[in-house]
């Protein structure tokens, strides 16, 4: 599988929450990556940001063919509560997914080590075991390698879903 990205080919804004759109990504002709928008840390109102929140819920919730959430948490803060709600309710109804620590490259390794860590502990108040993580930086390639692997080894091992009417 390769897999390189490309600058423009999803729409994205340097305002939170402004990007408001479901990008859907077909690769190999065989499967697709979905991108949610974000909704933590959007300038918006709390009705919208419900909004989002439930509309997330339920795609995520209602998706027989799903395989994998990927949760991007950005390593440069500290465990955020919206970031742990919604790992707790991925574990609550059952979905499986892991973590993927973005921006790394933006701090030093030490910082990232420290956030990745804090946000461990506050998972594991509520999780028996960590899920699987990943650290990443888009500007270094770092971690792009281990999650291709992972994407691999996730669609190697999927079964398509039997559709009964």
């Amino acid at each position: 599988m390769c897999w390189s990205p490309k600058k423009g080919l999803a729409k994205t804004s340097q305002t939170p929450g402004k990007t408001q759109l479901i990008n859907h990504f077909l690769v190999n002709d065989n499967w697709y990556i979905v991108d949610l928008p974000g909704y933590g840390y959007a300038r918006a109102s709390k009705s919208k940001k419900a909004d989002w929140s439930k509309f997330i819920h339920t795609y995520l919730d209602k998706r027989e063919s799903l395989q994998c959430v990927l949760v991007l948490i950005d390593s440069r803060l500290e465990p955020q509560k919206i970031d742990l709600e919604f790992c707790n309710w991925l574990g609550e109804k059952g979905l499986s997914f892991v973590l993927v620590f973005t921006k790394a490259d933006k701090q030093s390794n030490l910082k990232t080590d420290q956030n990745v860590a804090l946000f461990k502990k506050a998972l594991l108040a509520t999780f028996d075991d960590m899920p699987q993580y990943f650290v990443t930086s888009s500007e270094t390639q770092l971690g792009r390698d281990e999650i291709l692997g992972f994407i691999g080894s996730i669609n190697q091992n999927f079964e398509i879903p039997d559709y009964k009417s």
